[in-house]
């Protein structure tokens, strides 16, 4: 019978194929780290005060803040009152992207942030709870001399969370309040190379509407949109990735299938994985180049969280076939206790995804941070995302202590066995301890990354050189992922190397064939009739430890 390639390739092929997998894995991180630049942009924009001297607004009018066509424009609010020019007249207009650049559609998305300027006055102050009502629109045009197309319009609110550091006396007046930054507008395609957002902040106080909200002096922007170079070395590495997954998974199942024995399930788990990352490597983005596809942060959300399913899924089962006795593997039932909780958090996180990014196909100024509920609800639900990421690495350590122990135990067999079988199991437990090892390293990497991906951008400063973190993470993470699905499936698929016809089933001769038939009775008692992938899978289950 063929064993798996983890045992019978030679030492030195191995060695080759773990150093070869490392460089990969170091370019990998190299890529990000230092050839790709940072995975977004911000950009500062100050709205323009724009005065719209019709009466009643008409919402299909678009107010430009500078270019030929701009807008007539006031510098302050003081100028406004000496004009006679009242708060509903006032369009706060902003143009996406800056004088003389363009938008691209490698830019993939785009995210803004919304910041008021609000200074202090005695005789209007920020009341407690205060809400900005928000009437606002988005257009967008492909050259500076057409029309403005309406993409999106909405009546939002946001809940203003201000602090005066000051004392408030008169004498402070004229000082700003320090405002956090407020969830604005989210946008899943950059299809239009030019957008203007027109902001009002119609007032009526009759309704308490926009009234204690302190005197607003400017409307500050920020506009964050995946960076270009960033965007073209993703691509890169999935266009190269996928069809390098996709031959190793199929010369995998090929070789599964030409056994004389049905496939076990840690055999179709590795399948399944390999079929999971496939899926996430397939580069479907290449189209969101050339078609405004705004749902396409929402399907990559879906395919990350498919893997990352899947992947969770895999190291339990994977460590649980090393544990379960005859009677209990193989069976997929078993596993629900662990596999089940892994599946309901992410379809919890399928469910706030779709809470937000899916509102946003409609509304891309819907936000679930703009209120205190959503904003808790978010934060809550990020924090146990968290918390159950770092639990379930810690079952995960207990499950790899308890298949070490296992091996201790069936190691107390092998003296007993002359030398050269001796090595070879020694040779046979340090390869599969060493996987092992190697399976805890991708998964503390794995919650690492995704507590990392929760928080804001950052860099390392080494020096005189900079390291983007999460470029560096994204790829190198990526990589990673990519490297140890591939691994597994080549060390797992069964070897082209057969032992003499007269082994049995799950035993190996290499000497005299009555010692060492004597001796594998001695250390695998059950596994005569035992199928399996490797010899380690049969040797350390429960009830051949017994």
């Amino acid at each position: 019978m063929a064993g798996a390639i983890i045992e019978n390739m030679s030492t030195k092929k191995l060695v080759i194929v773990g150093v070869i997998l490392l460089l990969f894995q170091a370019f990998a991180f190299m890529v990000g780290g230092l050839i790709a630049p940072s995975p977004t942009t911000a950009v500062h924009y100050l709205a323009t005060k724009c005065v719209d001297k019709v009466k009643k607004p008409q919402q299909t009018k678009w107010f430009m803040p500078w270019g030929e066509k701009k807008c007539v424009n006031i510098q302050s609010f003081d100028e406004a009152m000496a004009k006679g020019i009242e708060a509903n007249n006032i369009v706060f207009a902003v143009h996406i992207p800056l004088p003389n650049k363009e938008m691209s559609p490698w830019f993939q998305f785009m995210l803004v942030i919304l910041q008021f300027d609000i200074a202090f006055k005695m005789y209007n102050q920020i009341a407690d709870g205060a809400l900005v009502h928000i009437d606002v629109g988005l257009a967008y045009r492909d050259d500076m001399n057409s029309e403005w197309t309406e993409m999106a319009h909405s009546l939002e609110q946001r809940k203003l969370s201000c602090n005066f550091t000051a004392t408030k006396t008169h004498e402070n007046e004229g000082r700003h309040y320090e405002c956090d930054l407020l969830p604005f507008m989210e946008v899943g395609s950059v299809a239009h190379k030019y957008y203007l957002l027109n902001i009002r902040l119609p007032v009526n106080e009759r309704k308490k509407i926009n009234v204690g909200i302190g005197e607003i002096k400017d409307i500050r922007l920020v506009g964050i949109h995946q960076n270009g170079g960033f965007t073209k070395v993703w691509f890169a590495m999935k266009t190269f990735l996928t069809p390098s997954i996709l031959i190793i998974m199929i010369w995998y199942w090929r070789r599964i299938t030409l056994m004389s024995r049905p496939p076990v399930l840690l055999e179709k788990v590795i399948l399944a994985l390999g079929i999971s990352m496939t899926f996430i490597n397939i580069p479907v983005e290449w189209f969101s180049v050339g078609f405004n596809w705004t749902w396409m942060l929402l399907f990559g959300d879906i395919r990350q969280g498919i893997f990352y399913s899947m992947l969770l899924s895999f190291w339990i089962i994977f460590c649980g076939e090393h544990l379960m006795d005859q009677t209990e593997r193989n069976r997929f039932s078993i596993y629900w206790k662990q596999v089940g909780p892994i599946v309901f958090g992410s379809f919890c996180l399928f469910i706030f995804d779709m809470c937000e990014r899916g509102v946003q196909l409609k509304n891309p100024f819907y936000s679930i941070w703009a209120s205190d509920i959503g904003t808790e609800l978010a934060m809550a639900f990020i924090i146990v995302a968290g918390i159950c990421a770092c639990l379930y690495f810690l079952f995960l350590c207990f499950m790899v202590f308890q298949v070490f122990r296992n091996i201790s135990g069936k190691r107390m067999s092998l003296p007993a066995m002359t030398k050269a079988r001796q090595l070879h199991y020694e040779g046979l437990i340090f390869r599969f301890k060493f996987l092992m090892l190697v399976t805890l390293a991708c998964a503390a990497l794995t919650v690492i990354f995704f507590i990392i991906s929760q928080v804001n951008e950052g860099h390392w400063h080494w020096g005189e050189h900079t390291v983007q973190v999460n470029s560096a993470f994204f790829t190198g993470i990526y990589g990673m992922w990519n490297l140890y699905v591939f691994a597994i499936m080549f060390l797992y698929a069964p070897s082209h190397k057969h032992y003499g016809d007269e082994q049995s089933s799950g035993q190996c001769i290499t000497g005299d064939a009555g010692v060492n038939i004597g001796e594998d009775m001695q250390l695998t008692t059950t596994i005569t009739h035992v199928d399996g992938p490797t010899e380690i899978y049969k040797m350390i289950g429960k009830e051949a430890q017994e």
